[in-house]
């Protein structure tokens, strides 16, 4: 959900606190350390400190705002520690003595330690960093390792902050007690705590500990590629949260003959992908990606654009299909950029109209037909009862600032009310997860209707609970054990290296086991419910398709998401927020054709109803069934035998090409071969990448802590 205003002005106050309070320890700190005040600089270097460990246990946003700031870490505590020395020569008979200057070099060995151990660690991270990433792939030979401790290898600010602890103390308890040997006794357990990080690291660079260097991992990559004969292949890259638009290709992927591949330019990607058993290959590197096209793979599907898509294209032996991750009536379902790929695969006859109609160079010839294989668990009949289940399912207001692009700001909360005021209405409410990312209004908007559930809800008499298990034990038991089904098989503290090396080959049958685990899991999830009581669905699970099975009808607007539930057969609405009148919706969005109409008002929520819940009232479940046709396509053959089909014939005809390339090879003596294209082009691809790489490395300003820029 959204965060609402107050809800902002509490997360703001809550990253702003510790900064202020961590500024002001400082500056008591300082005041204390000048007017020789031991209660007041121990007082509040021990309150910084405190707000030091609290940052970096709970608070990984703030770490990462002071890192930006560059009041990083290291900054701090050097500026405690200094503090505290002078605090010593001030205040305790360090002075006197001369013992300040033993403390003196004793902290700075802490520092110089903590700086070699820094050192170290870009050393070993580079040496566990392969040209590649794999999962579900057997590694064994790459000589891969478990990584040394997170706190070692990627954490240098809690590696100071703990290390450097003992330290801290000890020149705290110094200024207390007027002791000088509290400090260098804490200063020898830092350098001694540092020394035997460095020599943990340092054992990870020993010859018989390290991985194959860059050109042995590459020719292992050869290898594998060669043994395994990839077929056909997705392929996919994008920023954290577009994963989605990948896996719902998966189980189609996966139910394809022959031998699967997956193929992502990120390395953080590697880690998205959901459960499965097909081989997943990054490469993030141009020059690396073209060592696929030596391999016996004919064909790639794209389930989305990106600016890296372009560098695979250029290998004309592969054949590559857009296949998109979601259709509707919105212009970004017809992007002029899909006229790249040698074909573009719709669900249905309305697509293939729409790319025609919208002249973005799409050339009907390449356009096929393969209907939505991800759609085949969607049920066709509405579950009935003495309740009417509506699922309103909004979509967000998108990038571009179209009006009408979601109902939830100017009629969804009229659409709620009118819903709510029905007693034999159970709502469910399930708004797009980046609702009011872009348009506050859509957020505020959001956050209401989400009250208006909550408080209908406490309005109700006692809900009516179904036969079944009503304290929920079944559910969390079943859902304890989809999340240990799908949770990632690798240690919390674990690097790339690692995660290769335990997600090897996999047992096989994963994504089989978590597809029937969330089945179970949704089955009990709906039936532990109170039969009539409103749900607000924010998170994953349940999924879309399952709220689909359970509603009667849908409340959405024009989105892919219409689409799709037209699979179900059932009646739905959408709403019209476009400012144009009902015949100009009807005939700019096909989707809406069998559909009713609902004004800003929503004043046709009674009569909807009323449809829903008597198939004599319903005027459109011909036009459904007409509609569905021609969106999605036949019901037979199947989806997923056309899509099978498409790819069977997508690849003959990269093998067609090839032959032709070969039989021109052998007749003249002026056409470069296949392989000397293959070498030219990758030379090309080097040497542009050599050029970004040095002037990237020259024109990098330092990094920050790596703590504070990211939440590890």
């Amino acid at each position: 959900m959204p965060p609402t205003s107050r809800a902002l002005r509490s997360q703001a106050l809550g990253r702003l606190l510790p900064i202020a309070v961590l500024a002001a320890s400082f500056v008591a700190s300082a005041v204390g350390a000048a007017l020789a005040l031991p209660w007041l600089l121990v007082g509040a270097a021990a309150a910084g400190l405190l707000t030091e460990l609290v940052l970096h246990r709970w608070l990984k946003q703030t770490l990462a705002m002071l890192g930006r700031l560059r009041v990083d870490a290291t900054l701090r505590q050097a500026l405690r520690d200094l503090l505290l020395v002078v605090g010593v020569v001030r205040i305790a008979r360090a002075e006197r003595e001369g013992g300040w200057t033993v403390l003196l070099l004793g902290l700075l060995a802490v520092y110089g330690l903590h700086f070699v151990s820094q050192g170290a660690a870009i050393l070993v991270r580079r040496t566990r960093t392969l040209p590649f990433v794999t999962r579900n792939i057997d590694t064994s030979g790459l000589r891969l390792t478990a990584a040394p401790p997170a706190l070692l290898l990627r954490r240098p600010g809690h590696r100071l902050l703990g290390f450097g602890l003992p330290a801290t103390a000890g020149l705290l308890v110094t200024v207390a007690t007027d002791e000088t040997a509290w400090a260098l006794g804490g200063i020898g357990v830092s350098l001694l705590l540092s020394l035997a990080g460095i020599v943990r690291l340092a054992a990870h660079l020993l010859p018989g500990r390290r991985a194959l260097d860059e050109e042995r991992a590459l020719a292992w990559l050869d290898e594998w590629l060669a043994a395994y004969g990839p077929t056909t292949g997705m392929y996919f890259s994008g920023g954290a949260s577009s994963a989605y638009q990948a896996n719902m290709w998966l189980e189609p992927l996966a139910g394809l003959p022959g031998r699967p591949l997956i193929i992502l330019r990120e390395r953080f990607m590697v880690q998205k992908i959901a459960a499965t058993d097909l081989p997943i290959l990054c490469l993030p590197k141009v020059a690396h990606l073209m060592r696929i096209e030596r391999s016996t793979l004919r064909s790639l599907i794209h389930p989305s654009n990106s600016g890296k898509t372009s560098q695979v294209l250029r290998m004309p032996g592969i054949k590559h299909a857009f296949v998109n991750h979601g259709e509707s009536d919105k212009l970004s379902s017809c992007n002029p950029y899909a006229k790249a790929y040698d074909e573009v695969w719709v669900a249905g006859p309305a697509a293939r109209e729409r790319y025609a109609l919208a002249d973005v160079g799409v050339e009907d010839k390449d356009v096929v037909e393969i209907g939505r294989p991800q759609l085949k668990g969607i049920d066709t009949t509405a579950p009935g009862g003495p309740v009417t289940t509506v699922l309103y399912a909004p979509t967000w207001e998108g990038w571009d600032g179209q009006p009408g692009n979601t109902s939830v700001i100017e009629a969804g909360e009229n659409i709620v009310r009118r819903l709510l005021a029905d007693p034999a209405v159970r709502l469910l409410y399930k708004p797009h997860p980046m609702t009011g990312s872009v348009d506050p209004r859509a957020g505020a908007a959001n956050a209401r209707i989400q009250e208006l559930i909550r408080a209908a809800n406490e309005a109700r008499p006692a809900p009516k609970t179904p036969e079944g298990p009503k304290d929920g034990a079944e559910p969390a038991r079943l859902e304890a054990e989809l999340d240990r089904l799908t949770a990632a098989d690798y240690r919390k503290g674990s690097d790339e290296m690692e995660r290769m090396l335990v997600q090897g080959t996999p047992s096989g049958g994963r994504d089989k086991a978590v597809a029937e685990a969330t089945r179970r899991w949704e089955d009990a999830y709906w039936a532990s419910l109170p039969a009539d009581a409103h749900q607000i669905i924010t998170s994953a699970r349940p999924s879309l398709y399952s709220c689909f099975n359970q509603a009667d009808l849908l409340i959405s607007d024009v989105s892919s998401v219409v689409s799709d539930y037209l699979m179900s057969g059932k009646p739905y609405a959408v709403a019209n927020t476009a400012g144009v009148s009902e015949a100009q919706f009807r005939t700019d969005f096909p989707t809406v054709r069998a559909a009713t109409i609902l004004t800003p008002d929503a004043e046709q929520i009674p009569e909807l109803l009323a449809a829903a819940r008597d198939i004599a009232r319903d005027g459109f479940a011909r036009a459904r069934g007409e509609l569905k046709r021609y969106l999605l396509g036949p019901d037979e053959p199947s989806a997923q035998s056309r899509f099978a089909r498409a790819v069977e014939a997508l690849s003959a005809k990269a093998l067609e090409r090839e032959e032709r390339q070969l039989a021109r090879e052998a007749t003249s003596t002026l056409v470069p071969t296949q392989a000397d294209r293959a070498a030219a082009a990758r030379a090309a691809v080097a040497e542009s990448e050599e050029e970004r790489d040095f002037a990237a490395d020259v024109l990098a300003p330092a990094e920050p802590d790596s703590v504070e820029r990211t939440a590890d």
